[in-house]
């Protein structure tokens, strides 16, 4: 389980690299034209919509990157399917689709269907559909079906996948949702321990995209609460509005951004400068517009437990600034742009005590974050090998003065020398790759040739499992992988 989830982690690396900057187009819109979300001035209008193109359709990106990373071959039509999937569920469970299958008005269709288009359902449709690669891109069909055989299959095949999970979510969905919304209702009465109550859930439930029914209960007007648009209409009792969002703009702004500081001087010191990159954006993103995606989906996967520490973290964050009565709100997230904004409202209450709480709250972040990493030897980003920052040096000192043609025969020949030791297409199964090492499924390790894989000039080689294996090559390991797909497609070494 846990290396399906860290596999999972890494395919979210891609659509969430792009996240922070779509992040950063609204919020500075939203700075532009607070009150108008553009409709007001052009330029606002101009950025809030390039950002939101992607941050509105994240589910859709994450349908996409997930099915390619988690495919064997990592094939366009695994991504293909990936959307094909996606677009499967979402629409035969849209509202109107609900109506009509269910012969009311879309107005009577439960709204759990309304949200139906979130981050999980992405994310299932691409493990759904990089199933469907695995299983079927190289079946053959009879001669009359031949044109359907192998990848043409795949997006088949994850269609009718869909149809069954939908089938299923469509009875599920509604009941889960209807659930949470019992529950919202019944813990907006515990006041302060509510609220904190209410923190740890809504981040605990980002994953499965269930968090949106119950953040209907206590942000809009499905229990009467309404917290943001009474706040942001100064309607409502100091102190009071506002508590259940107040909370989130320590966590946001100092905590996650601290926790992603923790994970950048946790890497290996070969790997810092690639996720100094990724950490900077997400946590500026975070910081400055609220939008956290970028940085939980980061870990979310690969290190449950520290996803948990932060929903519970959450949940302090938000019962304490309730508790102190300390108020602000948002309209776009809980970031930079939103705190100055709403700390000039009638109803915030101290609203610069969240600043000092979040101080607070981003060294605890840091220094648990990073224990907790050292400690249990969290996987986190840019530790999830042990190669040694040797491997770096020595590509970078042999890529001085050599031509791509040398580079590419270097590879070739390395890729082959690998495969050959591996056993070839007789014994291998299956071949990834993170950013320094090969990882292997093999039918039989008594077949691999260790001392052949070793005398290519790899920096080392670690059994994982029964039928797994990893070949730490370096951070030039994605060539190696190319040309050994090449050879796999090929057929040549058996």
């Amino acid at each position: 389980m846990m290396k399906f989830l860290q596999r999972l982690g890494r395919s979210l690396m891609l659509p969430v690299a792009v996240l922070p900057a779509a992040a950063i187009l609204m919020g500075i819109g939203y700075w532009i034209d607070p009150a108008g979300w553009g409709e007001g001035n052009p330029i606002a209008a101009f950025l809030i919509t390039a950002g939101s193109s992607i941050i509105d359709n994240m589910a859709i990106l994450f349908a996409v990157g997930v099915a390619l990373g988690m495919s064997k071959e990592r094939d366009g039509s695994a991504a293909l399917s990936g959307l094909v999937a996606y677009l499967v569920i979402t629409n035969l469970l849209s509202t109107d689709s609900v109506a009509m299958l269910q012969g009311i008005d879309a107005d009577s269709v439960n709204p759990a269907f309304e949200t139906i288009g979130n981050q999980f359902i992405g994310i299932f449709s691409g493990i759904i559909a990089s199933i469907m690669y695995n299983r079927f891109s190289h079946v053959q069909l009879p001669d009359a079906l031949a044109f359907f055989s192998g990848k043409r299959l795949v997006p088949i095949m994850s269609a009718v996948a869909m149809l069954v999970a939908s089938g299923i979510f469509f009875f599920a969905w509604p009941v889960i949702s209807s659930g949470l919304v019992s529950f919202g209702v019944w813990i907006s009465e515990l006041g302060y321990i509510g609220a904190g109550l209410y923190g740890f859930f809504n981040r605990l439930l980002i994953p499965t995209g269930l968090h949106h029914a119950l953040n209907s209960v206590f942000w809009f007007d499905v229990a009467g609460i309404n917290d943001i648009a009474n706040f942001w209409a100064s309607e409502g009792e100091k102190g009071i509005t506002g508590r259940y969002q107040a909370g989130f703009f320590p966590v946001m702004m100092f905590g996650l951004p601290a926790a992603g500081l923790a994970m950048y001087h946790t890497a290996k010191t070969y790997k810092k400068k690639q996720i100094a990159s990724l950490m900077m954006a997400a946590g500026f993103a975070s910081f400055f517009t609220g939008v956290t995606e970028p940085l939980e989906f980061a870990f979310m996967f690969v290190a449950p437990l520290l996803y948990g520490v932060h929903a519970l973290l959450t949940g302090f964050s938000l019962a304490i600034a309730a508790f102190f009565q300390w108020t602000a709100g948002f309209g776009f997230s809980a970031g930079f742009i939103d705190f100055v904004l709403s700390s000039r409202l009638p109803l915030a209450n101290q609203p610069y005590m969240l600043l000092l709480q979040g101080l607070v709250f981003g060294v605890i972040y840091y220094f648990l974050f990073r224990f907790l990493i050292t400690k249990f030897n969290i996987l986190t980003p840019g530790r999830e090998d042990n190669t040694d920052e040797v491997g770096e040096e020595t590509e970078e000192k042999e890529s001085v003065g050599t031509s791509a043609m040398e580079r590419k025969e270097k590879f070739a020949t390395l890729a082959a020398n690998i495969y050959e030791g591996l056993g070839g297409d007789a014994n291998v199964s299956s071949v990834d790759n993170c950013i320094t090492r090969l990882r292997i499924d093999v039918k039989d390790m008594n077949v691999v040739d260790q001392k052949k894989i070793k005398d290519t000039g790899i920096i080392g080689i670690k059994v994982v499992g029964a039928n797994s294996i990893q070949i730490i090559v370096g951070t030039q390991v994605q060539f190696v992988a190319d040309e050994i797909e090449k050879i796999r497609k090929q057929g040549v070494i058996t």
